[in-house]
């Protein structure tokens, strides 16, 4: 039997699912880490303790299996985007803590660079919006909030990685520096039209080239594990950020094609083929996958809370022990809910991209209970798709149809409530572990597991579809009622 282990690195905790060659999850393992927050809007992880919840779980899944390394194909590694981890090459200890994607202490420079009117080369080189979330600006604070890490990297002492770099070179022992066209393109630094490191955004950021890694196909020779890592030698065939990963293993393979997913953000993608749209609604314009020097591009909303939000009402402020709790209680209040929660914990992502903005509640009265909170927190990740849909509509783009994925998908009362307030059908696949497939796929291809995208769009089958059943009044009513919130939200500053 034809196994492939996915690496699956994400915001709260890492994981290693073992495949087969038919793409059913064999094995899992998962291990969080702790989430650091020194300061209003900053977000921390120790690197550390990435890579060894990474490398505890991929030892757990293979002695679950009962097998050694020698038996796995080969290696796909999917991550958190945007993430920025700066270390010395010669001993590979980081420099300072990984600075998260949602982290928004660049908030500042991003406005003064907004001001000098250079968002406008960002977005025609990069699909990107000037904004906090991507890597080029945390990378800078590192290296100028570190004593002595502008001049060590200027000397080539220092290297740069996402996430997918961190592990890549852990995994190798430091032999690979290395990263693939998505997470490049999530950077702010990369030319997604010419497919490399732009020099003049690296000099407005002021980042010096030899931090880099080299950028790869998705599906492409990382080279092979230390045999100390795992006992055996193995082949890191594929590597993509999470979203394009999911794209991936939800075989969004044609233009037109859309998924989103519903994990600690939320993030939906749509397939656009070989042109590069660029979005006149704040949408992101970034590299899908690239596979034998082709790019597929895809267009992209980012919401910044989604499953967090719940995460919030269970471990914030107490309101639910547990999140399977949240569908029963959302049976119990109904769609036409009067609470809205707008969860801008960290500001507001795509389409408003205001660092701002913070959250609310709205709609509260004598009559308000947990139920109604708790729904309204589950509404707001349906809402802010909507608002996502809307946008893509808006640049041209009529989404039919939705595959999902994520933790949150399970719940069948989201997926209806999502489905009717976007009026568009929503696939659930029979493997939510699309992301984690995703990348097991790419490292399929490039060892020679799969011979094709055919091979892998055949093993792709729905679970269940929700087709949209709400009242077209109900659907404009609540969902204005939303708008309604974020507007006061986005003001009140």
């Amino acid at each position: 039997m034809t196994r492939i282990l996915a690496i699956d690195q994400g915001t709260t905790s890492s994981r290693a699912i073992l495949f087969d060659e038919d793409g059913q999850p064999r094995q899992i393992a998962q291990h969080e880490f702790q989430q650091f927050y020194p300061g209003d809007g900053w977000v921390e992880h120790d690197p550390m303790e990435i890579w060894n919840t990474t490398h505890r779980a991929c030892l757990e899944v293979l002695q679950q299996e009962g097998i050694t390394a020698r038996e796995v194909a080969g290696i796909g590694i999917t991550n958190q985007r945007e993430t920025t981890i700066v270390w010395d090459r010669a001993t590979g200890e980081p420099i300072h803590r990984a600075i998260v994607w949602q982290d928004r202490r660049t908030t500042p420079q991003c406005e003064t660079l907004k001001r000098q009117g250079w968002e406008s080369t960002l977005v025609e080189r990069t699909g990107l919006l000037m904004d906090p979330y991507f890597s080029a600006t945390k990378l800078g604070w590192i290296l100028d909030h570190v004593e002595g890490a502008r001049t060590r990297a200027e000397r080539g002492e220092l290297a740069f990685g996402t996430i997918d770099t961190w592990v890549l070179w852990k995994l190798t022992n430091g032999r690979v520096h290395a990263t693939d066209a998505t997470n490049a393109s999530r950077t702010a630094l990369f030319n997604i039209h010419e497919q490399r490191w732009d020099d003049e955004l690296l000099s407005l950021f002021r980042i010096p080239a030899a931090l880099l890694p080299e950028v790869q196909d998705s599906a492409s020779d990382f080279g092979r594990t230390d045999p100390s890592v795992l006992g055996e030698a193995v082949t890191v065939g594929g590597i993509a950020g999470d979203q394009q990963a999911s794209l991936f293993g939800q075989t969004c393979f044609e233009r037109g094609m859309a998924k989103s997913t519903y994990g600690t953000g939320c993030f939906l993608m749509l397939n656009t083929g070989s042109e590069a749209i660029r979005s006149e609604n704040r949408l992101l314009t970034t590299v899908g996958y690239r596979l034998e020097g082709q790019t597929t591009y895809a267009m992209e909303g980012s919401i910044f809370v989604a499953g967090a939000a719940i995460q919030w009402l269970r471990d914030g402020i107490r309101l639910i022990q547990s999140a399977d709790e949240c569908e029963p209680m959302a049976e119990s209040v109904g769609v036409e809910n009067p609470v809205y929660l707008v969860p801008a914990f960290t500001g507001l992502g795509a389409p408003y991209w205001d660092p701002h903005a913070r959250g609310a509640i709205l709609g509260l009265t004598r009559d308000t209970g947990i139920e109604d909170i708790v729904t309204a927190g589950l509404q707001s990740v349906c809402y802010q798709t909507k608002d996502l849909v809307r946008a893509i509509q808006n640049d041209g783009a009529p989404l039919e149809e939705l595959r999902v994925d994520g933790g949150m998908v399970v719940n069948n009362w989201l997926m209806q409530f999502l489905a009717d307030i976007l009026n568009v059908a929503v696939d659930r696949p029979a493997i939510t572990e699309t992301t984690a497939l995703g990348a097991a796929c790419l490292a399929g291809l490039q060892t020679g597991v799969y011979d094709g995208l055919d091979r892998i769009r055949e093993r792709w089958h729905v679970d269940r579809r929700f087709e949209p059943a709400m009242a077209p009044a109900v659907r404009e009513r609540a969902y204005q009622g939303w708008l309604d919130a974020v507007e006061k939200v986005t003001r009140s500053r």
